[in-house]
């Protein structure tokens, strides 16, 4: 009996090990770092919040992501700035203010829904500055933290990350700062999470 549960346990882990080994570079991946990966394994998701899709994206498969996550790896999410004209630069800001106030998981939500649910137009970093408002952050923890250096270094960061991984499209997940999943021959999300998983622990 336990020989036989063994076997029907190879026999389902062989389709999934196959299909790791069809994933090829040029195909499902491109490399963008020649060099080494990052120190310990981590998945970013490249977004705007602009983006239609990446709300769907944050909505569906982020708490699937978060759910599910190989032990060891993280989950990173940065900000775009091409998406949104000027309006790009500081949805970036208020991405790096949610973090640095702790208040993400409140705060890029609202800021979703506002301008895909409500259609709200954003105009200046006062529009942004009410929705945090509105989510219980004090306007002058807003206001300090939109001019501290952790905000403006981490905004420095994402943009130089989106324009390493030459990133043209969003959502778009990074692995380990070295592989940039490519979605042309991709058929689902679990796919991409898939391919995903698999080279975030590639490099071990």
């Amino acid at each position: 009996m336990k020989k036989a549960l063994l076997m029907a346990a190879a026999l389902l882990l062989a389709p999934m090990a196959a299909t790791a080994a069809d994933y090829k570079e040029g195909v499902h991946y491109t490399v963008i770092n020649e060099g080494p990966a990052t120190s310990k394994p981590e998945i970013t998701e490249f977004f705007s919040f602009f983006c239609g899709h990446c709300y769907n994206f944050s909505k569906t498969v982020v708490p699937k992501i978060e759910a599910t996550l190989p032990e060891g790896v993280a989950f990173n999410q940065a900000h775009v700035e091409f998406i949104g004209a000027e309006m790009g630069v500081e949805m970036s800001r208020a991405f790096a203010i949610a973090h640095q106030l702790n208040v993400e998981k409140k705060v890029e939500p609202a800021i979703f829904a506002a301008i895909h649910d409500k259609k709200q137009r954003f105009t200046n970093l006062n529009d942004i500055r009410m929705v945090f408002i509105a989510n219980g952050v004090d306007g002058k923890d807003f206001d300090a933290a939109a001019k501290s250096f952790m905000v403006n270094a981490k905004m420095s960061k994402m943009k130089r990350d989106t324009q390493n991984a030459k990133i043209s499209g969003v959502p778009s997940l990074v692995v380990n700062g070295k592989y940039r999943v490519e979605t042309g021959a991709i058929k689902s999300y679990d796919e991409l999470l898939d391919i995903a998983y698999y080279l975030a622990t590639a490099d071990k």
